[in-house]
């Protein structure tokens, strides 16, 4: 098979890229080095069955060829991180519904299947937790820029779906919840590799908000195996699945567990909203999804728990501070 990955070079990208080599597939990334990095793929450039491409999946006619050579596109190109999304939401609206327009506009013209990534911050403020994909979205006021990630991605979830139901485009939308891993950056507000360097470090752990706000966090691995087996079904086809972990824990439980796991002798310290993003900001309170429509669908069991995650990614903060030195 041959998988084009728009954001390729992005945490989840790479990993996704490495999974489908090792199947023996070919893969073409495009990506912009926005959010992405090199190095997350360095250790791939010199395969033969992996070539990169430095551009903007807003370049349409480019994006066009790329697309003929694949089977199957995993569109992951996105802004990503809350940080990101509030700071600068002109670009997240645009390039995540522009650039979803262009691959699905791209896509329809020989009918490749196409993955369309989306996010649980789709179900916005809802409060029927576990989520089901099938449940009402609860989006807040258009005045927060915080809102506009959410609602940029339901749109891109509108638009696949209508593709397929116009066009028979064989698309299927996936919603990541919390992914964590190696060579997750922190630099978009992503908590988990956050509180692991700061506690590293020696510096203040930050928790944002007052700590009581929670999370299920899912080894980027286990996300890439749902994925992979999604892009191998075709009764997926045209439907939308949550792809995450039930494990639950509050961020201010979570740092006291990476404090205690590095051996650290930080301080805790309790962020206002207002300082860590913008005034009013609005954030959700629990994240939890429902797995029953993956799990029916093609197997998907987490196996992965968190107190493994944070060894994983201990281990490698670890590695990447030793190898700086």
């Amino acid at each position: 098979m041959r998988a084009l990955l728009t954001g390729g070079a992005g945490f989840v990208g790479s990993h996704l890229a490495e999974a489908l080599l090792h199947q023996g597939h070919t893969v073409e990334v495009i990506d912009d080095l926005s959010t992405g990095s090199m190095d997350n793929i360095t250790h791939l450039m010199d395969r033969p069955d992996f070539r990169v491409t430095i551009d903007t999946v807003m370049n349409e006619s480019l994006v066009g060829q790329m697309v003929d050579r694949a089977d199957v596109v995993f569109h992951l190109a996105a802004a990503v991180g809350v940080k990101l999304i509030v700071e600068a939401p002109v670009r997240t609206i645009e390039t995540n519904v522009h650039g979803t327009e262009v691959v699905l506009k791209q896509a329809k013209r020989r009918g490749q299947r196409v993955v369309i990534f989306s996010t649980s911050e789709v179900y916005g403020k809802s409060t029927a937790v576990p989520f089901t994909e099938t449940a009402d979205l609860v989006m807040g006021p258009t005045s927060k820029h915080r809102w506009a990630y959410a609602c940029s991605k339901a749109l891109d979830e509108f638009l696949a779906l209508a593709y397929f139901k116009e066009y028979r485009l064989p698309v299927v939308v996936v919603r990541l919840f919390n992914t964590v891993g190696p060579r997750q950056t922190g630099r978009y507000g992503m908590v988990i590799p956050t509180f692991v360097r700061q506690a590293l470090a020696g510096e203040p752990i930050t928790v944002f908000g007052d700590g009581t706000q929670s999370r299920a966090f899912t080894y980027v691995g286990d996300v890439v195996t749902g994925l992979l087996g999604l892009a191998a079904s075709d009764a997926v086809l045209g439907e939308v699945y949550n792809i995450g972990n039930h494990e639950e824990i509050s961020m201010m439980s979570l740092a006291i567990k990476v404090k205690a796991m590095t051996g650290s002798a930080s301080e805790i310290v309790l962020i206002p909203y207002d300082q860590a993003y913008e005034a009013g900001f609005e954030d959700m309170p629990r994240r939890v999804p429902n797995l029953q429509k993956i799990s029916a669908a093609v197997g998907y069991r987490p196996t992965v728990g968190l107190d493994e995650i944070l060894t994983r990614v201990i281990a490698h903060e670890r590695a990447v501070a030793a190898s700086r030195r």
